[in-house]
C-alpha cells in the first residue's frame, strides 16, 4: 500500500510522523512526505525546532486516489497551516469520497473538520479540539483510539503522543484488512 503523510512545512509533531512512519514501514508499506510546499518540511518536539525531512510530494502534484490511505501527524500548528489551505482540505476529502482509510491524531482532526467529514463521526483528539468536532457534528469521545466505520471510510483517531503505540495498531490493522479487500 502507497500511504500519503500530510503535513505542512512547519509544525508537525516529530513523533506523531516518526513512528507512525516506522510503523507503516514495518508493515512492508510504502509511506509517502506530502505537504503544501516542495523541499523540506520542519518538524518540532512541542514547540521547540526538531529534524527536518524531505517532502516526496507537493499538493500541486500530489493526487489522493493516488494512495491507498492518509495519515494527518498532528502539532498544534501543523494542522491550523494545513485547514487553511484548500488543495489540503481537497486532498484530505478525497480519501472520504473515495472510500479509503483515514488516519489522524492530536490536533490532526482540524483539518477533517475544515474538509466537513466528521459529520455523524465517532472520533477522538486532542481535547481542544472538543468543540470544534462538535460543532462539526462528530461525535468526541475520550479514548486512546477510536475506529470508527459508520461512514464512507474507515477513520481511526488518537489523543496525544502517548497514545501512538495502539494508535499504529488501530491503523496497521484496518490498512492491512483494506489490503486484502483490495486483493480478494
Amino acid at each position: 500500500m502507497r500511504i500519503a503523510f500530510l503535513v505542512a512545512p512547519q509544525g508537525v509533531e516529530q513523533i506523531e510522523l516518526t513512528d507512525p512512519w516506522q510503523a507503516v514501514l514495518d508493515a512492508s508499506h510504502t509511506p509517502k512526505l506530502v505537504s503544501t510546499k516542495p523541499g523540506h518540511i520542519q518538524a518540532f518536539h512541542h514547540l521547540d525546532k526538531a529534524d527536518t525531512f524531505v517532502v516526496d510530494e507537493d499538493l500541486d502534484h500530489a493526487r489522493a486516489e493516488d494512495f491507498d490511505a492518509l495519515i494527518l501527524p498532528g502539532g498544534v500548528a501543523n494542522p491550523d497551516f494545513l485547514r487553511l489551505d484548500t488543495r489540503a482540505v481537497e486532498f484530505a476529502k478525497g480519501f472520504f469520497a473515495a472510500g479509503r482509510p483515514v488516519a489522524a491524531i492530536c490536533h490532526a482532526p482540524w483539518l477533517l473538520v475544515e474538509a466537513d467529514v466528521v459529520r455523524g463521526r465517532t472520533l477522538t483528539s486532542w481535547p481542544s479540539v472538543r468543540t470544534d468536532i462538535r460543532n462539526a457534528g462528530g461525535t468526541w469521545v475520550d479514548e486512546r483510539v477510536v475506529v470508527c466505520t459508520d461512514g464512507p471510510n474507515t477513520l481511526i483517531t488518537s489523543r496525544r503522543p502517548g497514545d501512538l503505540k495502539p494508535f499504529c495498531a488501530a491503523f496497521g490493522e484496518e490498512f492491512a484488512k483494506d489490503a486484502r479487500e483490495q486483493e480478494g
